[in-house]
């Protein structure tokens, strides 16, 4: 049972998919190709490699990575693929996030969590 000090995080932020979202955005490289699919309303392979400067075999798994946590989708239009952001797809993080954001700051903390339970801040030193 949740306290009232305790804030109930919505059942749309999943520990799973937030953490592979999470994974799949912890590489510089993969962040240059989303800022490079959101300047484009989609794009060919070829691009990308031009764009981020690594090898087109390296730029694949990084867009398997990608593909794989649902953040980028690809079409194949033979002899090309286009590439292209799911915008929902970072939903379950977006939500984290704006929870971590809403909560005040911890010097406006009522009390600090204990094993015990809540203790009123004045009494912890």
């Amino acid at each position: 049972m949740l306290d009232r000090n305790t804030v109930a995080l919505s059942p749309s932020i999943e520990a799973d998919r937030i953490a592979a979202i999470a994974k799949a955005l912890a590489h510089p490289a993969r962040v240059r190709i989303i800022a490079f699919l959101l300047s484009k309303p989609g794009c060919i392979g070829g691009d990308i490699v031009d764009q981020v400067g690594l090898a087109q075999s390296t730029v694949s798994e990084h867009l398997r990575i990608l593909k794989d946590a649902g953040i980028v989708t690809g079409t194949i239009d033979y002899p090309r693929i286009c590439y292209a952001l799911d915008s929902t797809a970072l939903a379950p993080i977006r939500d984290l996030i704006e929870a971590i954001a809403a909560r005040p700051p911890e010097s406006e903390a009522a009390c600090c969590f204990t094993p015990q339970g809540c203790v009123p801040k004045e009494t912890v030193t």
